[in-house]
């Protein structure tokens, strides 16, 4: 089982910076993908930004441009670098890796979430 630990997350003014990490455990299964997801109060878990093992990125439209993915295939860590961050952003934030198995069925494996809020 892989395991997934989160952490950066904090309290930053309106226009402030903030970086994620999210470190899963050592395996020996691989590791395809790792994703940020993030859920408000009252609002469904949504995909921020998610990265494939061979470095392709794919991110929110309301995070396109403020946000920047990216990993350590070698550490099986992915960084989540905010900018200009929004009220909107306050959220908690949970890291998601996908992980697959010899005969090629995929895996997901969640963190506990860390606390990102935005105010002034």
């Amino acid at each position: 089982q892989v395991r997934v630990v989160e952490s950066g997350g904090g309290l930053v003014q309106p226009g402030g910076s903030l970086r994620l990490s999210c470190a899963a455990s050592r395996s020996i299964y691989s590791i395809i993908a790792m994703a940020w997801y993030r859920q408000a109060p009252g609002k469904e878990r949504e995909l921020a930004a998610a990265i494939t093992r061979d470095g392709s990125t794919n991110f929110a439209e309301s995070v396109k441009g403020r946000f920047t993915i990216s990993s350590d295939n070698a550490e099986n860590t992915v960084y989540l670098q905010m900018n200009s961050l929004k009220p909107e952003d306050t959220a908690v934030y949970y890291c998601k890796a996908t992980w697959r198995v010899p005969p090629g069925v995929d895996f997901n494996s969640w963190g506990q979430g860390t606390q990102v809020t935005v105010s002034s």
